[in-house]
Order: structure tokens, then C-alpha cells, then sequence
């Protein structure tokens, strides 16, 4: 590699940015002969400015620059993480709105009841969960997918709604095997756009598990409430296991039967009871009782993706860069 690109690449560790989405963002096309011209480092520098958000000038020379800093909200972030948050802003916001040029248009979400989006989704299926409210999304006009590379060196966050263009999209973080507490984060980033949380051109970033927290935030009890609603049938479910004491095998035999009898997913009836009983850590051990075989949730949500984007409505580096933060290799 020339020193120029070296150089460069430098300068964006500097800037907080991972090697991994540097490398992401990094042409395919760029060589050792392209760097003798001048031309060809000109456009490595547009290119690597869109994908991830920078200034273009700001890498001819200059101290980084991300163009989106200062537009995000981040949500029960520690003071102790806010070292990179200007590489976590531009990455996250330029990402949406790629996915949000290559995906298909719609109504959006914004002003969408709880109650409307559970009575939509249940025409199709007899309980609310992940592969429901992923279809229901992309159909709305709203793409979501699973970061498979990050942009700082440790993933500090949960998952992250952005606006661009008057339209949202939804990254999600957290790794999970298990679809229910996926089908939570999911239907909790949903009551932000749905509730109008997420203003324009803003990227709001939640730095915890929503279901796990315990929320002084009026923006992130109402998100969770709108989460429950659609989930559940009632953002304030009255749940009894008519029991005092209960274990994770317990609960699980306990969902198991009663949740399609309420038209409920037995794994988001599990999380409910968890949530409401301050009994997090009891609801994750069942869920392993629940669904008996753990699957790579965030395949399955990019698997939709990939489905449903046009690639070719981005330019060629950008749509490299997005398969390769989306784990498309194969392409």
C-alpha cells in the first residue's frame, strides 16, 4: 500500500472509525498502480466520504470531518462512551440512507397506531412476531437489516433508527439466537418512528437492550408500551402466572400453552412476564426452552434485505460497501 493510502487509513483509525468498516468502505478497484494517479485518488476519497459519512475535504489533508456530527440522540449511553460518537453518527446515518435509496417506497410508519399495525399483521399470521414485523416494515417502505460489521472497535449499542429524506430506517446491533427478543428491539425502534421520535434527518440510538433497561426516558416508556401493544394486544398487560415463585422451565411450560390460546408468541408472552415482573435474565433462560433451536437471527433479517434491495440503484462502491456491512461475501 502507498504511503498516501496509508496515510488515509490512519487518519480514519484516528477519527474513531474500526479497521473493519475502513476496510468495508475501501474500493474494491484501488491498487498501488491507481494510487500513481491522481484522478483514481480523488475518487477513493469521494468514495470512502460517502460510505461512511466524512467530509470530502476533510481527507485531502485535513482533520476528519464527519458531515452528520451532532444529529443523533443516544439513549442510556454512559458518559465514558462518547469518545466516538461522531464516526457512529455519519456511519449510521449515511448507512439508512443507502438502504433507504435502495429500498422500495411507502406510507412509512409515522402516525401508525399500535393497535392498527397488530390488526394489519394479524390478517396474515396468529400471533405478532420477527418475520411479521420485518415484512411489515419493508412493506411500509421502511428497510431494516442487521449490522454484521461495526463502525467503532467495540459495539457499545443496540440498534439505531435514522431519517433521511423524510423516510426512516432501522439498523439493528444486538446478537441474538433467539427471535423474540429480536421481535421486541424490532417493534420497540418501530414505536419511535410510529410515535415520532426520530425527527428529520436525526438518528436516534438506543445503547441498551429496551427491554432490559429501566426507563427514566418518556420517549423510551413509550416506545416500550408501543412495543407491548403491538406484541401483546396491550401496552400495559396485566400478566399473572398465579404463582409466587416461578423458574425459567416454569415459565416457559406456562407460555408454551397459554400464548397461542391469547394469540400471543409463547417467547414474547415469556419476555412480557419478564419485563413486568422484573425477571429478565428467568425470560432469556426460558426462551431456550421456548424455541429449542437457536438460529442466526441477523441472517435472517438480512436475508429479507437482500431480497428486497436494489443494488443498482447505488453506485458500485456503495453498494459493495453496503453487502459487505450486511455480511453479503457472496456477491
Amino acid at each position: 500500500m502507498t504511503d498516501s493510502a496509508s496515510k488515509l487509513r490512519q487518519d480514519l483509525r484516528a477519527a474513531g472509525l474500526s479497521s473493519a468498516v475502513i476496510d468495508a468502505a475501501w474500493p474494491a478497484w484501488w491498487s498501488d498502480a491507481a494510487a500513481s494517479s491522481t484522478s483514481a485518488q480523488v475518487e477513493l476519497r469521494l468514495s470512502l466520504a460517502r460510505n461512511l459519512g466524512i467530509a470530502p475535504k476533510a481527507l485531502i489533508g485535513e482533520k476528519v470531518d464527519f458531515v452528520w456530527h451532532d444529529r443523533a440522540r443516544f439513549k442510556h449511553l454512559k458518559a465514558s462512551e462518547t469518545s466516538e460518537l461522531g464516526a457512529l453518527e455519519s456511519f449510521g446515518t449515511s448507512m439508512a440512507g443507502s438502504l433507504i435509496q435502495a429500498a422500495g417506497d411507502g406510507p412509512g410508519l409515522v402516525g401508525l397506531s399500535a393497535a392498527n399495525l397488530r390488526s394489519i399483521l394479524l390478517t396474515e399470521s396468529s400471533t405478532v412476531d420477527l418475520p411479521s414485523l420485518i415484512t411489515a416494515c419493508w412493506a411500509l417502505g421502511v428497510p431494516v437489516a442487521h449490522l454484521k460489521i461495526w463502525p467503532l472497535d467495540r459495539k457499545a449499542m443496540h440498534a439505531m433508527v435514522a431519517s433521511r429524506d423524510k423516510r426512516h430506517a432501522i439498523l439493528l446491533v444486538r446478537e441474538t439466537s433467539f427471535l423474540s427478543p429480536m421481535a421486541f428491539t424490532l417493534a420497540h425502534e418501530i414505536g419511535h418512528i410510529a410515535l415520532g421520535h426520530v425527527r428529520s434527518d436525526e438518528l436516534l440510538v438506543d445503547a441498551e437492550d429496551p427491554g432490559a433497561a429501566v426507563e427514566d426516558d418518556e420517549e423510551e416508556r413509550a416506545a416500550d408500551r408501543y412495543a407491548l401493544e403491538v406484541l401483546l394486544g396491550d401496552p400495559d398487560p396485566d400478566i399473572r402466572l398465579n404463582l409466587d415463585t416461578f423458574n425459567h422451565a416454569m415459565l416457559a411450560e406456562a407460555v408454551k400453552r397459554q400464548g397461542p390460546e391469547m394469540g400471543i408468541d409463547p417467547g414474547a408472552l415469556a419476555l412480557a412476564v419478564g419485563y413486568r415482573q422484573n425477571a429478565w435474565p428467568v425470560a432469556m433462560a426460558a426462551l431456550k426452552l421456548i424455541q429449542t433451536e437457536p438460529a442466526p437471527v441477523g441472517d435472517l433479517v438480512n436475508a429479507v434485505a437482500r431480497s428486497q434491495l436494489s443494488f443498482e440503484s447505488l453506485g458500485s462502491d456503495n453498494a459493495s460497501f453496503v453487502k459487505r456491512i450486511l455480511g453479503f461475501d457472496d456477491e
